[in-house]
């Protein structure tokens, strides 16, 4: 009896893990091959996709660059996403051959181990930079084994906490800093080049360096995984559920003084939302769990609602696509993925009218579908780098599971293996339909200095980058004749922008080159020649100039470097800027950023402004509040009193000129630290209800000023 008992109990659990294995199938899929999963990839009209690399020879692929030789390098992630400690995750760089120029992949060999948390590298004096919180590293191979045996620390300190939020997306700017993404994250930092320096502190920033010059420092953000830079130098970046946002203004401007009293010098520019067309359904943890909140949300009133699907939730790896190999409208496109809907996006940026911010746009073929989806379940888009031969190289993450375990609740990440496909990866290659692969040779390395001058010119920006930093890598002056040729006779913009801040590297730029700029055809040119033009104060007049120049973004540059000239004709200048382009917040945020701009000196000069002072308009005193604001929060008893003076003139006192001035006065003395107790007394008694009560706070305030 107890035998047949026995079989009965061993025959019924057979048959449960059966059944819990099929309902496990069911909800998870299980994976496919490389060849299988590229079947289920789906692009749109004119273009394909091939498979460059597949495990074994690359596993768990986060980030790829392409050396000067056309060496590739890709990083791998392979403990994502439980945290280890540094030195003992299992993280890897690898070096990829195609040994047979077939276009795919058949040779890999270990560059670097045992890099913990690592997530990007750019090449760098024939080593590469890695970000691997909580350092930065330099590796580099200098026996030719092609294993690194070079290992320093670059910088130290960054948050490690958060394999999602950690220090990431190394690019080389055309200015010759090396940006990165620091998700606004804390940290001490300190840089191995200057020591004795204080440890900089990143919170709620990004950064950027220069290991030419030995300079470190903070750059707006915050950007997560993924950063992306244009040919002219604007930074943009994804950020989860916002798939695109740009920077309007660079740290630097924005902290001239601390009275500004803004936080987000960023904005999401997609005119679609955060819609995308995902072809595969929410995974059954993802729905669950999307369900149980929104019935939370319904239970407590609370008036919001997520999304399983079908929303951007996992944008990441935004590229500007600067290649050659496409066709000419796709230059300049941003190309980011969401590694939870299966997809790459598309967009198409254009400048918007009277304003530093763009717009994202879909494009005409994408109008209901996206660029590239896949129905493989497994298929996790991460990342995109531009290869040699001008195609754009995708990565593919290639999990079951790509969330962090700690944001899904404890009964639905019991039956998930976060791990599951860690054994695996590929990289694809997108390309036109008509196109072949290219078995480009390149060895930039042992080019001279004089050929890679030509370089700058190459119609790939990967083969201008490349050249870029081996000039100011070298820094060798010998070329600066050649350079100097190159701006005066080039028809690409982009090349004459490379040679300007080729001048720059390499300590040869000069006010001509500046001035030359200032005049040049392209706005690109012109508004970054306008941000060199601030070290030299004789090009000031030509600054001023751009105020009215054609493209807004040139004359918003000029409206934020005008504040670091001095001279009488700064404050005027600022004015005007108002008075053309007040009506945009940037614009007024541009000029209130420097203190020329937030100065009592800028309120008499719109005084003097007919098209300022004439008309009472909302965004007028909306300005002149904010300005108010910061001239009283930084108390300075010499401008408080000029400022009253200003404020008391019989022009100022018809409508709500006085009244906004004043409340902004009130809101900044408010909060003025070293105000003693009559002032503190005189700025809590302060009244607008009327113009009797203006005018004589107006008196009181004078008083003591």
């Amino acid at each position: 009896m107890k035998s047949v008992f026995v079989g009965r109990h061993v025959r019924l659990s057979v048959l449960f893990t059966l059944f819990g294995a099929t309902c496990l199938a069911q909800r998870y899929p299980g994976p496919l091959s490389p060849e299988q999963s590229l079947s289920k990839l789906k692009i749109v009209n004119g273009f394909k996709v091939q498979l460059f690399a597949a495990e074994p020879y690359v596993l768990d692929p986060v980030a790829l660059e392409f050396d000067e030789q056309g060496n590739a390098y890709v990083v791998e992630m392979p403990d994502y996403p439980y945290e280890v400690e540094p030195g003992k995750g299992k993280g890897r760089i690898r070096l990829l051959k195609d040994t047979n120029s077939d276009g795919r992949v058949d040779k890999s060999t270990i560059f670097a181990e045992n890099v913990t948390e690592a997530t990007s590298i750019l090449p760098w004096k024939g080593g590469l930079i890695v970000t691997a919180a909580p350092n930065i590293l330099y590796l580099k191979d200098t026996d030719g084994d092609g294993k690194a045996d070079v290992r320093e620390v670059l910088f130290s300190g960054f948050f490690q906490d958060n394999s999602e939020a950690q220090v990431t997306s190394l690019r080389l700017g055309i200015d010759n800093w090396i940006y990165a993404n620091n998700r606004g994250q804390s940290g001490m930092v300190t840089f191995s080049k200057t020591p004795g320096v204080p440890p900089v502190s990143v919170r709620g920033a990004d950064f950027r360096f220069r290991l030419d010059k030995n300079k470190f420092e903070l750059e707006t953000g915050p950007g997560q995984f993924g950063q992306a830079i244009d040919d002219w130098g604007h930074r943009f970046f994804t950020e989860n559920s916002i798939h695109i946002q740009q920077s309007i203004i660079p740290w630097r401007y924005t902290h001239r003084h601390p009275y500004l009293g803004l936080s987000k010098f960023v904005v999401n520019i997609s005119d679609h939302q955060e819609i995308m067309f995902q072809k595969t359904e929410a995974p059954y943890w993802r729905a669950e769990r999307t369900r149980r909140r929104n019935q939370n949300f319904k239970e407590a009133n609370v008036n919001r609602v997520e999304y399983a699907d079908g929303h951007f939730t996992g944008a990441s790896g935004g590229t500007i696509y600067t290649g050659d190999g496409f066709p000419k409208e796709y230059q300049g496109n941003f190309f980011v993925t969401d590694v939870s809907g299966n997809l790459v996006h598309r967009d198409i940026l254009s400048a918007v009218d009277k304003s530093p911010v763009m717009v994202a746009k879909r494009g005409a073929q994408e109008k209901d579908v996206e660029f590239l989806y896949s129905t493989d379940t497994w298929f996790r888009p991460i990342t995109f780098t531009t290869g040699p031969d001008g195609y754009l190289y995708l990565l593919d993450y290639y999990r079951q599971h790509i969330e962090t375990p700690v944001s899904i609740d404890d009964d639905l990440k019991a039956d998930m293996d976060f791990m599951a496909g860690s054994d695996k990866g590929r990289i694809y290659r997108i390309l036109p339909d008509n196109a072949n692969v290219k078995n480009v040779k390149v060895d930039l390395k042992n080019t001279s200095s004089a050929k890679l001058v030509a370089v700058l010119a190459h119609p790939n920006g990967w083969w201008r980058s490349q050249a870029h930093r081996l000039l100011i890598e070298r820094g060798d002056k010998s070329v600066v004749p050649a350079v100097k040729a190159l701006l005066n006779t080039s028809r690409d913009a982009r090349a004459r922008l490379h040679a300007i801040y080729v001048l720059e590297g390499l300590d040869a730029l000069d006010a001509a080159v500046v001035k030359k700029g200032l005049q040049d055809a392209e706005p690109g040119v012109r508004e970054n020649a306008v941000i060199l033009a601030e070290r030299f104060p004789e090009c000031l007049p030509q600054v001023v100039q751009k105020i009215n120049d054609p493209a807004n973004r040139v004359a918003f540059q000029a409206a934020l470097s005008l504040g670091e000239f001095n001279g009488k004709d700064v404050v005027p200048a600022l004015a005007k800027v108002i008075a053309q382009y007040g009506q945009d917040s940037w614009f007024r945020t541009a000029v209130l950023s420097s203190n020329a701009g937030s100065s009592a000196e800028l309120l008499a000069a719109l005084v003097q402004q007919p098209s300022f002072s004439q008309k009472e308009e909302a965004w007028k005193l909306g300005f002149l509040e904010d300005l108010s604001a910061i001239v009283g929060a930084r108390n300075n008893k010499e401008q408080v009193h000029a400022y009253l003076e200003t404020l008391s003139q019989p022009a100022l006192e018809k409508g709500a000129w006085q009244t906004s001035l004043l409340k902004g006065l009130k809101k900044g003395l408010g909060k003025a630290t070293g105000a003693n107790a009559a002032l503190k007394d005189a700025v809590g008694n302060i009244k607008t209800d009327s113009g009797a009560d203006v005018k004589a706070s107006v008196l009181k305030l004078k008083t003591l000023y």
